[in-house]
């Protein structure tokens, strides 16, 4: 990790980050995923300690088969924000494609358990799946 402070180096602050974040989600949104991961990974070295645009990378490499990379932007984002059901999902999903079920089903069956009924019913479905 670089010690360069870009956001200082550019003279940028929050307004620049939400910009370049606003461009780069509407891209996934319309699903440029190769075009959305430019701005996510630029928006990684800017502001490194921020949990959304971690999770947001491991996402996009997770839905272009990256799962690899998925899980190292995952496991960086729940490093931050160890809590974030979406995130724990998206690694379990990751675990499963890379080979690791038995780590893959202990998190999915503690996300069954999540208050969060399209979490716990989508680790349900993960389950099922690699059964």
């Amino acid at each position: 990790m670089s010690d360069i402070n870009w956001l200082e180096v550019l003279d940028w602050n929050n307004e620049e980050l939400e910009d370049l974040r606003f461009v780069g989600y509407s891209y996934l949104k319309q699903g440029k995923y190769d075009i959305a991961l430019t701005f996510f990974e630029a928006l990684a070295v800017l502001n490194p300690g921020e949990p959304y645009d971690l999770q947001t990378l491991g996402a996009l490499h997770l839905q272009q088969n990256n799962n690899l990379m998925a899980l190292n932007y995952i496991e960086r984002a729940l490093k931050l924000d160890p809590n974030h059901l979406p995130t724990r999902l998206n690694r379990a999903k990751a675990l499963y494609a890379l080979g690791y079920k038995k780590q893959a089903e202990k998190e999915a069956q503690s996300l069954t358990e999540c208050p969060d009924k399209e979490i716990a019913d989508q680790a349900s479905a993960l389950l099922l799946a690699y059964a």
